[in-house]
């Protein structure tokens, strides 16, 4: 019997839908500062293939901070456009994108429906997401999330990145259920599905309208126990 659901933030409770629309004027602006000069094709290009350097670069890490992937995204994109980039331009690119991404987040439309109902059915509720804690936090006292869930952790504060063990075995031990009892919602396959199924995990792959999971290396691949759209279909799994 499933007492408790873990779920993933980005792409799971929150929508990825608005990221394009303030990553595409972040990078423009990179660009000017830089004093370079490059066709909205190019940039885009660039910033695809940065995008898949990084992420064959951290793939195999247990844990990294997800400000310095997504610097590390950043110098290769600006390599690709054969710029350089310095302290201060990193420094501007990092808070920028940290304010950037918190304001494109936004709850996916039946996330907070679901979380009320998962906690009026005594469920527990919890948020394990490969996120910085400056990210994370934020967005919870945003939101006002706080009022529905048991416990959030960040992998910044276990020192562990989805699928690495550590993050997984730092909530189930918080929540005070077995494994058996857990069921784990998430919409990176490599990430979510592949971490929580080793952990004996029941698994659920939530699609996030059409947007492509983020980070997937292409390195492994696991079936889930469900594959849903929306959340309120979680419902429908637990007998709600």
């Amino acid at each position: 019997m499933i007492k408790g659901v873990f779920f993933d933030l980005g792409g799971t409770l929150y929508t990825y839908r608005n990221i394009p629309n303030v990553t595409a004027p972040l990078l423009s602006t990179a660009i000017e500062k830089a004093d370079l000069a490059a066709p909205k094709g190019e940039i885009k290009k660039a910033f695809l293939d940065a995008t898949s350097l990084a992420i064959q670069e951290y793939s195999s890490k247990s844990y990294y901070l997800h400000e310095s992937f997504f610097l590390s995204v950043f110098d290769f994109f600006m390599k690709q456009l054969g710029g350089i980039t310095d302290n201060e331009l990193r420094t501007w690119y990092v808070k920028n994108h940290r304010e950037s991404i918190i304001n494109a987040l936004e709850p996916k439309a039946d996330c907070v429906s679901l979380l009320k109902a998962l906690n009026e059915a005594g469920i527990y509720t919890s948020i394990v997401s490969n996120i910085d804690q400056d990210m994370l936090e934020p967005l919870i006292a945003r939101d006002k999330l706080n009022a529905y869930l048991n416990h959030w952790t960040s992998s910044e504060t276990v020192r562990s990145c989805k699928p690495d063990e550590k993050i997984f075995r730092h909530a189930i031990k918080i929540s005070k259920l077995r494994e058996e009892e857990i069921l784990f919602v998430g919409d990176s396959p490599e990430h979510d599905i592949a971490g929580a199924s080793h952990m004996g995990l029941a698994t659920v792959l939530i699609t996030d309208g059409g947007m492509p999971p983020p980070l997937q290396s292409g390195r492994q691949e696991v079936r889930p126990d469900f594959t849903i759209k929306n959340l309120d279909e979680i419902k429908k799994i637990l007998s709600l």
